[in-house]
């Protein structure tokens, strides 16, 4: 009597990759902003925002998280980049929400430090689900040679992301006196935390909270 070979079983990280991805689309009289995420990505991204170093920074991002990600972003640059980097945070912050659903088994805390020539930068996140951001250490109003993303715009980014995923940021730089290698080093501890903090634990059953939910 032959027997019937039994089916290879679905990895439970397998189908839970393709449970954290999603799609936000987001279209007002200032900006017209697509996102395409994976959260268990390989460090992917393809993006166009308009502002070259805004696409530079989510580039590490996605990187340094291995995040895949795509942005297409169109807005009123004519005017000021305010809008459009407010609203690539706002929608990459729904994204990340999105993908995580009930956050059921997250490790939920991530910290990470990165050195960046002069510059070094702590970031700790937590996603409870209870918005707070605060941070430390870039002068405002201080802006990139390269650019006028500066100060006033990665903090803006950083507060949007935070509101809009629901988490409890905080981003320092602890030392630094080149702008560019300030930012890029926030930009890279931000990407590992969050990284950390997205992980599945399998020892964690359920929401990784007393109250039940997050």
């Amino acid at each position: 009597m032959t027997k019937r070979k039994s089916k290879p079983k679905k990895s439970k990280g397998r189908s839970l990759s393709k449970r954290r991805r999603s799609s936000i689309d987001r279209k007002t009289r200032e900006t017209n902003i697509s996102v395409r995420l994976s959260i268990d990505g390989t460090g992917k991204s393809n993006i166009s925002t308009g502002i070259r170093f805004l696409d530079h920074m989510l580039e590490l991002f996605a990187t340094h998280g291995l995040f895949d990600i795509d942005i297409r972003a169109k807005g009123d640059l004519d005017v000021d980049i305010h809008h459009t980097n407010e609203d690539v945070a706002i929608c990459l912050g729904q994204a990340f929400a999105k993908a995580l659903g009930n956050r059921k088994g997250i490790r939920r805390f991530g910290s990470f430090y990165v050195p960046m020539g002069s510059a070094l930068t702590r970031v700790v996140i937590d996603l409870s689900s209870r918005p707070h951001f605060s941070w430390s250490g870039l002068a405002k109003d201080s802006a990139s040679q390269e650019s006028a993303y500066g100060a006033d715009e990665v903090k803006h980014f950083f507060e949007s992301f935070a509101q809009n995923l629901g988490a409890n940021l905080r981003v320092d730089l602890i030392s630094g006196d080149d702008l560019h290698h300030s930012i890029e080093s926030m930009f890279k501890a931000f990407a590992k935390a969050l990284d950390q903090a997205t992980q599945i634990d399998p020892r964690i059953k359920g929401v990784p909270s007393t109250k039940g939910m997050l």
